[in-house]
């Protein structure tokens, strides 16, 4: 990290390139163990760099995007539109026209609205699209409220309680040009607590016999499987979250007399999550008697906004003394024109003076993802390594960027 930090300087987010594609096999590998059908969609809002995108189609995953311009990244990476689904809630009708003029595999509709304008539009285009219906089945686990997407009260999908998702399903159904071949579901990032997969499989295995089955033969599960952001943080491994996913579904759908569905899951953190770290360089400290001392670096909310967005907890390593013991108690800040630009509340580290190096580890997901130029900063570059050998893979922003757009 220090050669890395001195060739291409800071704040810089370095991957960990073998982990990536080792994690991504490893999902492949335990959920085709108990279905060669099943599928591994990865959620590229989690990271979606061109390197990336094009390792995920190497190893075999779908992509998931959010947007016409999550789209356009994955067509550019070489990625086959049919091995994309597109989501989003509020997807207009330029991206959903985007959508159908790449002829992606799936879209996940997630309004009655956007049913309507899909039909029209795949209409005006003579052609009928393949769509998944998003439901909420109620199942909220132990995450952040901002996160948790699984629950009634959500801007996302159809709640099975109230009809909804039932008026969903004649929706489709009646549309001319929208095909309905299954269901999506999300209950949430960041879970630990992966029985709840269970419950949500036994909720919508009853909806999918209420419903009648014949084109509902699609069970995206969604993702949502948490990381080790501390150490004290104790996810489940990947291989138990595969078995948990699939013997739920196959069982709830085998206990409904049902033809067992396809299955499909969309990680996207687990994956890109813990196989990126950030690097800093303290700029200067500041200490205020009988307060705190504060550390601050070259970086901040402009290129790792979980801090703030969500209270998201990370610690600390000193990468030029990473045995020293940590003797200090101090705050992480960075260098915005914010006080809520911090980093980490409250660091163990050792002493630290300007000019030292500081990383966080597990920043691989929604750091760079969520880069912004506030302040006019520019986003960091972001560098692979496989084998210990370095590739630069998205190089840093420049100033003259910053005003490219200007008229």
């Amino acid at each position: 990290m220090v050669a890395l930090a001195e060739e291409f300087g800071t704040p810089l987010v370095i991957y960990d390139g073998g982990l990536l594609r080792d994690t991504m096999r490893r999902y492949v590998q335990a959920f085709r163990a108990h279905d060669p059908n099943a599928e591994v969609i990865y959620a590229s809002k989690a990271f979606w760099a061109q390197a990336l995108l094009r390792m995920a189609h190497e190893e075999g995953l779908r992509m998931d995007v959010a947007s016409g311009g999550e789209l356009y990244m994955a067509l550019h990476a070489g990625f086959p539109p049919g091995k994309i689904v597109m989501h989003g809630n509020a997807k207009d009708a330029r991206e959903i026209g985007e959508a159908l003029d790449a002829q992606v595999g799936l879209i996940v509709v997630d309004s009655l609205d956007e049913i309507c304008l899909l039909d029209e539009i795949a209409g005006e285009r003579g052609r009928v699209q393949d769509v998944l219906i998003r439901v909420t089945p109620g199942v909220k686990p132990s995450t952040h409220a901002y996160i948790s997407t699984g629950q009634l009260d959500s801007k996302f999908g159809f709640s099975l309680e109230g009809g909804l998702a039932a008026a969903a399903v004649a929706a489709c159904r009646q549309a001319a040009n929208v095909n309905l071949v299954g269901l999506h579901c999300h209950i949430g990032s960041q879970i630990f607590e992966i029985g709840a997969y269970r419950v949500a499989a036994q909720l919508l295995a009853e909806f999918v016999k209420e419903q009648g089955h014949d084109d509902l033969s699609i069970m995206d599960m969604g993702g949502g499987l948490g990381i080790a952001y501390t150490r004290g943080d104790e996810p489940p491994p990947v291989e138990e979250y595969a078995d948990l996913v699939m013997e739920s579904v196959l069982a709830e759908w085998d206990a409904a007399g049902l033809p067992r569905p396809r299955v499909m899951v969309e990680p996207g953190r687990s994956i890109v999550g813990r196989a990126g770290v950030t690097v800093y360089r303290v700029t200067g400290t500041k200490d205020i008697p009988g307060v705190r001392k504060y550390v601050a670096v070259d970086g901040g909310m402009s290129d790792l906004m979980r801090p703030m967005l969500y209270g998201a907890v990370y610690e600390a390593l000193l990468p030029e003394r990473p045995e020293a013991e940590a003797t200090e108690s101090l705050r992480l800040v960075g260098k915005h024109c914010e006080s809520g630009d911090v980093l980490i509340q409250e660091a163990e580290l050792p002493p630290v003076q300007r000019g030292d190096l500081v990383c966080l580890p597990a920043t691989g997901a929604y750091g760079v993802a969520m880069a912004s130029n506030y302040n006019g900063v520019t986003r960091p570059a972001v560098v692979f390594v496989d084998d210990g050998r370095p590739t630069l893979v998205v190089r840093r922003e420049t100033y003259a960027e910053l005003v490219a757009r200007d008229l």
